[in-house]
């Protein structure tokens, strides 16, 4: 200690003064003192610490948050789905809602074959569906032990019934039309695999839409939407696929119907979700792009030289349906890619907090 200060003069201040050691400063308050502790309390619930603002005078003493990661880890937790597994239950689940749709159109406006068609695609499409999910859940009894209750606020318990319910009629309007037998109870089952059929392809979109996965989140409006579009190519392309050319008339009509549904859901998903959005334009993502190119090339094909050329009507078909699937394994890749980012967890909260702080002060948007 120096001779020429007094022996109980400290090197640390707490006010101002920082003649005697200014590389041992700790000025932290105001001139004068340590401020008083309910001005302290009554300043931390305003908020002003955790939001980085400061008094004048004040210094940080530590370096804003950035919530990029959770102490080198993602935010969200990856979901564990099977790439090929969950994908491909999409795909194959909105194939057989659609086709069994069409295929209840077809019957009534006397396209046997096309019908036929499409009640045989939408068994195998369901059957494969139901083997993608079974096979991801790990064990045919955690399928089973979900019907043991029915939650309509939870999108995996009402879609479990759904798909109970649409799979038997499904498999007896097939059975019955390639058989002969039974018209009566074909046409019935064919009915109602056509009403349940709509929720059949669109029931994941709000399923995958109920996670925290910020781009199947933050887009609940448009997959719906988007997802049956998708699935409607696909049940065309599947009818161009199989039907004679003088009976696949709706197929075609069907391919360009869900073909324009889907590129406008996805545009407007793309331009409302903004940045969210970014994983549909990059890696995996970007074969929605693809699925979209191939969709359209496809109706546009089976509406023009598809109507007079069985070849020309098989490629539409083929094009229709990879353009649906790369939608879906897009779709879901660009998901799993937004749930690694934490960029895209925090940034749109924070916006949220921002809008809703800006509406109760009432600045304009």
């Amino acid at each position: 200690m120096s001779e020429d200060r007094p022996a109980d003069q400290t090197d640390v201040r707490m006010d101002d003064d920082l003649a005697l050691r200014p590389e041992r400063e700790a000025t932290v308050g105001s001139a004068g003192g340590r401020e008083p502790r309910g001005d302290r309390r009554r300043e931390e619930r305003r908020g002003d610490r955790w939001r980085g603002e400061r008094r004048r005078g004040d210094r940080a003493m530590v370096p804003e948050a950035d919530f990029r990661s959770y102490y080198g880890l993602p935010v969200l937790n990856e979901p564990t789905w099977h790439d090929y597994d969950i994908a491909g239950y999409l795909f194959l689940g909105g194939l057989a809602g659609a086709s069994s749709i069409l295929a209840a159109a077809a019957g009534v406006t006397g396209r046997p074959r096309l019908a036929r068609a499409g009640k045989v695609g939408a068994l195998c499409a369901i059957g494969g569906s139901f083997y993608a999910l079974i096979h991801d859940l790990g064990k045919p009894s955690r399928f089973v032990n979900m019907l043991r209750v029915f939650k309509v606020t939870s999108p995996m318990s009402v879609g479990t019934w759904i798909l109970s319910a649409y799979g038997p009629q499904a498999g007896l309007a097939a059975v019955t039309a390639v058989t002969g037998r039974f018209p009566r109870l074909g046409r019935a089952a064919s009915a109602g695999a056509g009403l349940t059929g709509a929720a059949v392809a669109t029931y994941t979109a709000v399923l995958v839409a109920d996670t925290a996965v910020p781009l199947w989140h933050d887009g609940h409006r448009e997959l719906p939407l988007l997802f049956a579009g998708s699935a409607m190519a696909a049940a065309g392309g599947l009818g161009l696929l199989a039907a004679p050319l003088a009976e696949a008339g709706p197929a075609r009509g069907t391919a360009l119907l869900g073909t324009a549904l889907e590129a406008a859901a996805y545009l407007r998903m793309e331009r409302r979700l903004g940045p969210v959005a970014e994983p549909l334009r990059r890696g995996k993502g970007r074969l929605v792009r693809l699925g979209e190119g191939l969709s359209a090339a496809g109706a546009l094909l089976g509406a023009t030289a598809g109507r007079r050329s069985r070849a020309a009507a098989v490629a539409a078909g083929a094009a229709l349906l990879a353009g649906s699937a790369c939608t879906r394994f897009g779709v879901f890749h660009a998901g799993i890619a937004s749930a690694n980012d934490p960029a895209y967890t925090v940034e749109p909260q924070r916006a949220r907090l921002a809008a809703r702080e800006r509406q109760r002060n009432g600045v304009p948007e």
